[in-house]
């Protein structure tokens, strides 16, 4: 749609050259009548003459345009006005452009300078505006455009006068644009850089040339449309560029613990650093808005933080929700993930564990944990256990600001139990979610500084007795480390081999978040239908380490909303995570009639690849073992009645691997995918399989019941 401006009238001042006549002849050529407003004299303020503006207006007419002259200095703004009114009975928008310059140094500049310059942008303005208000008032419209300079901004040497009165501009501007908006009044300032008589030689010849007026045109054309609703902006533009300009005011601190305390210079220096931080500025849309935020400063001076807390704050966006998503295993092969790893998803979500990062984070970054001991060492710290509850569900990008402090400490034979809660709030200030974390160290010893307050701390619960009602296999990833030490732990322990070895594992491990996030996968999965709505909390206990590559079982119990687990290591059934459970808002069962085997690698498309794996980690624990069976065995699993994939066990050599053996397999053994499975899990027994022609056998059948003792764990592999 072209953006026209028939039936409108247009007092543009400072017409007769640049930035002005550009203005002037763009407004025409839209269908503006045109009030061209010119002193006529030079840019220093000196002078005048009818000329400048008389050409322009020529220049309008000539292009079929509605133009009139007007030769009245800004101070005079109602006389200006009043040459609209009388020539065409209404004014629709103001274009306060009219400026000159008076450079000297600070010292050197008389008050005529200063007063001159301030008469013109700052005083004329203002003038012109208050002329006009009273029309836009009565017929509810008007545009109105300040202008302001970098050097207001910024400040420029030799240039005090004109800096004040343009930064006076933009605080003009913002009030006009406040008392105007109910009248559908806006008023809002351009911040330009272009060619003109005023800039003539103070910018480089190159740069001037390109510095067109023309460019500049139709960003404040645009600002003064009917149809344009921004308000109270500032807009800079030169060369064919535009970007929005505003200011923004830090996180700050406070500098006084509580209401009663009266703050000295030497507190003031102590938080310099945080006072003067800006990497988490926000921008004020009103003074309003500024003077609500000193009320949550007031409530934390009236109740102040537990002593010794700690605050961090967290930015993220929707690319470290997914990357966290694909740190703990998401993939495609489900449907249902797309909603935590695609953006553009309709219902895109971050996985409720996610809620673990930021307090994660903060305590990795302060030093709560280390000013409860005595002795603290890196190499001693162990993950215990970890508590999480979503209050306000997690957004998929925001800033959170986190308080954390230390609730309890426990000295033990072997070391210290710190634990440490953790509560996460909004931008408004509204409470997201509660953690708390515990953490061994070992041969730890307590400074007594932190008393115990066991009753705070939210304790695991042992899993039911009875065998569980459902069990899930995942395969972990190989990179998996790799992958979620992206989301915030870059311990090096989970991908340095030499760190490793230093900390006693011949490999780098998994974190145990990782782990926690993979197990809770499973849960949501078969207990909420993939659905993070439906998450409310979760509790575990961290055991043994796991590797990259392991393949984890996690057994579920349900007790009405709430769901208990525990993770296992598939192949040696070595418990990882105990006393677990998640607390669920509502249960919505999975539908499926056999185990549900999540996969984590992309590359895996059938559920029987987890089980193979496991085998193949087996065989490589124990290959004198597997080579005594001495045989080779070629697997063909189906799906949908034709071969999806074969995977070859040769013993002979201790080597798993999927595909065809090289040479002839002494045994070859078909069999569907979910009958396999359901024989993995003991759910199918392989003799009542073979009998009802689920599992076929050819060649040395009496070969493959030597796999029996080398597979049989209590996976049931």
């Amino acid at each position: 749609m072209v953006l026209r401006f028939d039936n409108r009238v247009v007092v543009v001042t400072g017409a007769g050259a640049g930035l002005g006549r550009e203005y002037a002849l763009l407004f025409g050529k839209r269908g503006a009548k045109v009030v061209v407003n010119d002193l006529g004299g030079n840019f220093h303020g000196e002078g005048n003459s009818s000329r400048a503006a008389d050409l322009v207006v020529e220049e309008i007419r000539k292009l079929g345009g509605t133009a009139v002259a007007d030769y009245n200095s800004v101070v005079e703004g109602h006389k200006i006005i009043e040459t609209a009114i009388s020539n065409y009975g209404r004014i629709d928008v103001l274009v306060n452009n009219a400026g000159i310059l008076r450079d000297k140094s600070i010292a050197n500049i008389s008050d005529n300078d200063w007063n001159l310059i301030h008469d013109v942008h700052l005083k004329g303005s203002f003038m012109t505006t208050r002329a006009a208000w009273p029309y836009f008032k009565k017929q509810k419209f008007g545009r109105i455009i300040m202008t302001t300079s970098n050097s207001g901004i910024y400040g420029n040497f030799g240039q005090a006068n004109y800096s004040a009165a343009k930064l006076g501009l933009i605080g003009l501007a913002n009030t006009v644009a406040i008392e105007g908006a109910k009248y559908n009044v806006h008023c809002n300032t351009i911040c330009p850089t272009a060619a003109s008589r005023m800039t003539k030689g103070i910018l480089p010849d190159d740069l001037f040339d390109e510095m067109k007026p023309e460019l500049i045109a139709p960003v404040v054309v645009y600002l003064c449309h009917e149809d344009t609703m921004d308000n109270g902006q500032v807009i800079e533009s030169a060369v064919g560029f535009a970007t929005k300009v505003h200011f923004v005011r830090g996180k700050g601190s406070l500098i006084r613990d509580s209401i009663k305390d009266v703050p000295t210079p030497e507190t003031v220096k102590a938080k310099w650093g945080k006072i003067t931080d800006m990497k988490n500025a926000k921008h004020f849309n009103s003074n309003m808005e500024v003077s609500s935020s000193f009320v949550s400063v007031m409530d934390r001076l009236k109740n102040p933080l537990p002593k010794d807390t700690f605050e961090d704050t967290y930015t993220y966006t929707f690319r470290d929700t997914i990357l966290y998503a694909l740190g703990i295993g998401v993939g495609t092969e489900d449907e249902s993930n797309l909603k935590f790893i695609y953006e553009n998803h309709p219902n895109f979500a971050a996985f409720p564990t996610y809620a673990v990062i930021p307090s994660i984070i903060m305590l990795m970054t302060s030093s709560i944990t280390p000013s409860a001991l005595e002795n603290f060492d890196l190499s001693q710290v162990l993950h215990g256990e970890q508590f999480i509850e979503i209050v306000n569900p997690m957004r998929t990008e925001g800033t959170l600001t986190t308080r954390g402090n230390v609730i309890d400490v426990q000295q033990k034979k072997s070391g210290v139990v710190v634990t440490t809660e953790c509560l996460s709030y909004d931008e408004g200030g509204q409470l997201m979610t509660r953690s708390q974390s515990s953490t061994f160290i070992v041969r730890g010893k307590s400074n007594g500084k932190y008393g115990g307050n066991p009753e705070k701390v939210i304790n695991i619960i042992p899993n039911p007795s009875r065998q569980p009602d459902h069990t899930s296999i995942v395969k972990t990833n190989v990179d998996q480390a790799a992958l979620y030490r992206l989301s915030g732990d870059l311990n090096p322990l989970h991908i340095d081999p030499n760190f490793a070895l230093l900390g006693g594992f011949n490999r780098p491990i998994i974190h145990g978040l990782c782990t926690f996030g993979v197990s809770v996968r499973a849960v949501l999965k078969q207990y909420a239908d993939n659905d993070p709505s439906l998450f409310k909390a979760v509790k575990v206990r961290f055991t043994k380490p796991v590797f990259p590559g392991d393949t984890l079982k996690v057994e579920m119990w349900q007790e009405g909303n709430r769901i208990h687990f525990r993770t296992l290591l598939a192949e040696s059934n070595t418990e990882v995570i105990s006393g677990a459970y998640v607390d669920l808002l509502n249960v919505i069962k999975s539908t499926s009639t056999s185990e549900s085997i999540p996969q984590s690698s992309s590359n895996m498309a059938l559920q029987s690849d987890a089980v193979f794996a496991a085998i193949k980690e087996r065989v490589n624990a124990d290959k004198a073992k597997a080579k005594s069976v001495n045989g080779v065995f070629l697997y063909k699993i189906t799906k949908d009645g034709k071969v999806a994939k074969e995977w070859t066990l040769d013993l002979k050599n201790a080597v798993i691997s999927e595909g065809a053996p090289s040479g002839k397999a002494d045994t070859t053994i078909t069999i569907a995918d979910e009958d396999f499975i359901d024989i993995a899990l003991g759910k199918l027994n392989p003799q009542q399989a073979f009998m009802k022609g689920k599992l076929k056998i050819q060649g040395n059948i009496m070969l493959a019941q030597k796999l029996s003792p080398l597979l049989k764990t209590d996976a049931k592999l």
